[in-house]
């Protein structure tokens, strides 16, 4: 991607994330075009959408993930959107975008922000390499069982109307960077990986030119919408998200399965065995205020005993914004779940050079390092690459420049797991209460065996076996 534009896109976002408002989006009839074949590969969300009933309220989960773009507010518009059309589903929906953050840099931060949420739709769009942002999308497919809603990219300011649209003509050396993402390699990806193509250039150069404006015209600066333009992303976005039985069944139907207890599994002397094979677990729990707990056991371990069934929060720094300064954090041995603080000091004048010390809640003091060089802590349980250092541009995002002469990281380790599971307090009986038992196994068979008895108020065993194996998979 030319730097010129990255570099355009990051100053606009970090002026956009301190000047956006709250104004609501002038009430406009939009043209979206012939919406009859659109939603095929978001059936399963929308589903579940459209099959909820007063009683029997189906929890869907939805991540818009992106740069300042999807920041801005028609992600709000599309929530109310859903919730109008479908007042019986339990929505659960956030945003984690971060401003000014490219493929190059998303593709870090999908490690704490995207893959552990296990979304059942992800609403998606990004600028940066093309690479990267294929990374993104085919780790969603080999990390959790999401549909994807993909977006290409509105007109910026300096865009035409008329552009060559033939794939063949938009080559990655042919010297149009926008033809070749948006006609070329963001199909190519929709295909490859069955997303739902969002084709939101085109709904966007209809309506410019039905209203005979110029790209400016639903723009604030060269890229970021006001808010005419955030009504005709949201418009362009919600016309994807319709339920039709006529398209059949999407892909995704297949990625997940329920295992009713009484029915597929049942409770035998107290245990409950299920052999499956995929990498995420869920409990469908009844409604209630009283449980028996419940013993996990994955492949005869304790949950807490894989390594891979621990994640990482962002490693933010104070002073300093939510943008993460270390993306992404490893660990060599077995985590526990603590908090971490790392002393930072810069060395030098450039902003790119860096001694530290770190210690955590539990483990205590564990060693120290320098931003050149791989840190591997002394008990093993944080290891950082040179690489995984970014300072001074997340530091700029939150308006800190030059780069403080001390500052502070923090982080915390999370559980991707249950060692022991309890159902939590049920009031209402007619929303479905998912609990995310297990994620982050590898993509193959298992066996899992649950301990504790009948009194557990577990009405299913859900399982998502995502379509790719990754590595370790």
């Amino acid at each position: 991607m030319p730097t010129s534009r990255f570099a355009l896109i990051c100053v606009a976002s970090f002026a956009f994330s301190l000047l956006a408002g709250n104004t609501a989006p002038a009430a406009e009839t939009i043209d979206t075009g012939d919406a009859s074949q659109r939603g095929k590969n978001i059936q399963r969300t929308m589903r579940l959408l459209a099959e909820s009933t007063p009683q029997k309220k189906n929890t869907v989960r939805i991540l818009f993930y992106g740069q300042s773009i999807t920041a801005q507010k028609w992600t709000k518009l599309v929530v109310e959107d859903l919730k109008k059309r479908f007042p019986n589903a339990n929505i659960i929906s956030e945003n984690r975008a971060l401003s000014g953050y490219a493929s190059q840099l998303l593709s870090r931060t999908a490690e704490t922000d995207l893959y552990p949420f296990q979304p059942d739709l992800v609403i998606f769009h990004v600028f940066g390499a093309h690479d990267k942002y294929e990374d993104i999308i085919r780790h969603v497919r080999e990390r959790t069982t999401a549909e994807i809603l993909q977006q290409n990219d509105h007109l910026g300011a300096k865009d035409k109307l008329i552009e060559e649209m033939d794939p063949d003509k938009n080559r990655i050396n042919g010297g149009n960077w926008n033809g070749f993402m948006n006609f070329n390699w963001l199909p190519q990806i929709s295909r490859n990986y069955q997303t739902e193509f969002c084709d939101q250039r085109t709904i966007w150069k209809n309506h410019l030119t039905q209203h005979k404006l110029e790209p400016q015209a639903l723009l604030t600066d060269a890229v970021h919408l006001n808010e005419k333009g955030e009504a005709v992303m949201a418009a362009a976005v919600i016309s994807y998200l319709r339920h039709d039985p006529k398209l059949g069944p999407s892909p995704a139907e297949a990625w997940t399965k329920d295992y009713v207890v009484g029915k597929d599994v049942s409770w035998k002397d107290g245990k409950l065995g299920l052999d499956f094979e995929g990498s995420v677990v869920e409990l469908i729990v009844a409604a209630g205020a009283n449980a028996t707990p419940v013993q996990v056991s994955i492949d005869g371990k304790k949950p807490s005993e894989l390594k891979q069934l621990y994640g990482f929060t962002r490693a933010v720094a104070k002073p300093g914004g939510h943008w993460p300064v270390i993306m992404p954090l490893h660990a060599e041995k077995l985590p526990l779940i603590e908090d971490w603080t790392m002393e930072v000091k810069k060395e030098g004048a450039d902003d790119k050079l860096f001694s530290f010390t770190l210690s955590g809640s539990k483990t205590g003091a564990d060693g120290e390092g320098r931003s050149d060089q791989k840190f591997v802590s002394k008990s093993g349980r944080i290891v950082i690459e040179p690489e995984d250092w970014g300072v001074a541009f997340p530091m700029g995002m939150a308006g800190l420049k030059p780069v403080p002469e001390k500052f502070t990281v923090k982080w915390s380790v999370v559980p991707w797991f249950m060692d022991t599971f309890q159902a939590p307090m049920v009031v209402e009986p007619s929303v479905e209460t998912r609990v995310l038992l297990l994620q982050g196994l590898a993509n193959e068979k298992h066996t899992l065996e649950l301990t504790g008895g009948g009194e557990s108020r577990i009405l299913a065993i859900r399982v998502g076996k995502p379509p790719l194996k990754g590595k370790e998979g």
